[in-house]
């Protein structure tokens, strides 16, 4: 890729938040995704965001434990 930062982005809004997707590249050249939620905060009238960072050698064992948490909510949801 040769550049540092974003490379792609996409993003989700809901009610009052938004959910940010942003595959970004380190100075090494590694890729990583940075998922960010921002919500705004009526009280202070400025945005909260919490940021987690999976980088690229962690994706596959990322995506098969949040995998069996999307199907532990689906299988719970269902029992109601």
């Amino acid at each position: 890729m040769g550049q540092r930062g974003e490379v792609f982005s996409t993003s989700i809004k809901k009610n009052d938040r938004t959910y940010f997707f942003n595959v970004k590249e380190n100075v090494y050249g590694d890729l990583y995704l940075n998922i960010v939620e921002s919500k705004g905060d009526a009280e202070s009238n400025k945005y909260i965001r919490q940021s987690v960072l999976v980088y690229q050698e962690d994706m596959g064992e990322f995506v098969r434990e949040f995998q069996k948490s999307l199907d532990f909510i689906k299988k719970y949801s269902n029992k109601k």
